[in-house]
């Protein structure tokens, strides 16, 4: 097994541990702060695919803004960050058991198209990967409108969140 092999799986587990603790923890500053771990660790695999590009824009936007975000968001709102319910309810057995089938279906739907086994091509010699990138998130024939719906949806989360943090008294 090579170093890097070592590191991935290392990695691996500490993100897939780290997800399910933003799951199952019950108070929400933990949970945040599981989900900082869970989004590092995506960081770190994409320095291993060899993207330092989006490892960057992994830590800066997601780790950055978005999660610190939802650290202020949750603070803010002066109420309790712990649940005193239980952590699970009675229906978990079937969200885990909804939860294996569709990842069973999504791995049976990939395994079937041809080009799931298939190693990406390489950029051409002389082109710039960032340049590519950039030009395919804003023409007309690329990920303009995605990129633009992602905008108002974060804008609507962003309203949503003052109004249910809006204070009427």
């Amino acid at each position: 097994m090579t170093p890097v092999q070592l590191v991935f799986i290392l990695v691996a587990a500490t993100t897939l541990g780290a997800a399910l603790m933003v799951v199952i923890t019950r108070n929400l500053i933990h949970a945040a702060l599981w989900l900082v771990l869970s989004l590092f660790g995506i960081a770190v695999m994409y320095v291993l695919l060899s993207a330092p590009f989006l490892a960057v824009a992994q830590v800066v936007i997601y780790i950055g803004a978005i999660a610190i975000l939802m650290i202020f968001a949750i603070m803010l709102t002066r109420r309790s960050t712990s649940e005193e319910g239980p952590a699970l309810n009675a229906n978990w057995g079937w969200g885990a058991l909804l939860g294996v089938v569709t990842l069973g279906g999504l791995v049976w739907v990939l395994s079937s198209w041809p080009g799931f086994f298939a190693a990406p091509a390489p950029f051409p010699e002389g082109t710039d990967p960032l340049l590519t990138l950039g030009q395919a998130l804003v023409s007309p024939n690329g990920y303009v409108l995605p990129f633009e719906l992602a905008s108002v949806l974060l804008l609507a989360a962003l309203i949503g969140a003052i109004v249910v943090a809006w204070d009427r008294r």
